[in-house]
């Protein structure tokens, strides 16, 4: 039976079977008025996202031989990389008060949480093609699912980071209460951005190309491995921040390693443009939900 709590319509349809029988058919869609967000469907499906995300992550580590290592291994792998680079160049991209592993882990775990949200959140859709053409649900759920894998991983990594510091000698004020917020921020963009890339790739599969880019490059102009009074002048700070993630990056140095603060008006400016790129994000991907089984 339908609901009309459900969200969802019903076409009432002939389809026929033979030259004088027909049979009524049901079309099940997602209902087309324009809203972003329902939570009481949102709240009746979380089962399903419960399923989902662990089905991800089951899939993601069934035949890797050291499993969960890899959200380790990764970062990890990414920082003695560059540790390595900047040793060459004679030049650490950062204060010096704090070591620089420590500096460029602590900037690597959540943009790990960010980049792999965003590379297995734009393939949601059409990965999931099968389920999506045969029964409905809220879309929202397979990014959102994507996210909720990628926090596992952060979670898992981050004992190396307070392994690493307590190693260091390095202890966290009353900032780390903070920290929470600076993770669900960086949740949000990721999510944010998974909607509109997952749509975008469920409708042109050009983007299956274009993601792996934009990831690589965003590495590069946020200040993961960098912090951004180190390199970036002041006078560009203001721009730099409508990158979401310069907050959150500067805010997680700054709750956990006691580094400078972001800025208020640069925290105001990365909170404006990741409210509206999850606002935005959402209305587009409701906008062209109903679609998206016709064309993936």
């Amino acid at each position: 039976m339908l609901t009309q709590t459900a969200k969802e319509y019903s076409v009432q349809q002939s389809v026929p079977v033979g030259r004088h029988v027909s049979v009524p058919r049901t079309v099940v869609d997602a209902d087309e008025r324009w809203h972003l967000l329902d939570p009481g469907e949102l709240w009746r499906y979380r089962d399903l996202l419960w399923m989902l995300t662990l089905r991800d992550l089951k899939v993601r580590y069934r035949q890797a031989v050291i499993g969960a290592a890899w959200a380790v291994i990764q970062p990890l792998g990414t920082m003695l990389l560059f540790g390595v680079l900047f040793d060459l160049l004679g030049r650490k991209p950062s204060s010096g008060v704090i070591p620089y592993s420590v500096t460029a882990l602590c900037g690597l775990l959540p943009w790990q949480l960010f980049a792999s949200s965003v590379n297995q959140g734009s393939a949601s859709l059409v990965n999931n093609r099968h389920v999506i053409t045969k029964v409905y649900f809220p879309r929202l759920m397979l990014p959102a699912a994507s996210v909720l894998c990628a926090l596992v991983d952060f979670a898992i990594a981050f004992g190396v980071l307070a392994a690493l510091m307590a190693w260091h000698g390095v202890a966290p004020g009353w900032p780390l209460l903070a920290l929470p917020l600076f993770v669900l921020l960086a949740a949000l963009t990721a999510l944010a951005a998974g909607l509109w890339l997952s749509a975008l790739n469920a409708l042109y599969r050009d983007f299956m190309y274009v993601v792996p880019f934009l990831v690589q490059v965003g590495l590069f102009v946020s200040p993961v491995v960098y912090e951004t009074q180190a390199l970036i002048p002041p006078r560009w700070w203001p721009l730099y921040s409508l990158n979401p993630m310069v907050c959150v990056l500067e805010g997680f140095r700054w709750s956990l390693l006691g580094l400078p603060a972001p800025a208020w008006h640069t925290l105001a400016i990365s909170l404006a443009a990741g409210l509206l790129l999850l606002v935005r994000g959402l209305a587009f991907f409701r906008r062209v939900e109903h679609a998206i089984a016709d064309r993936i």
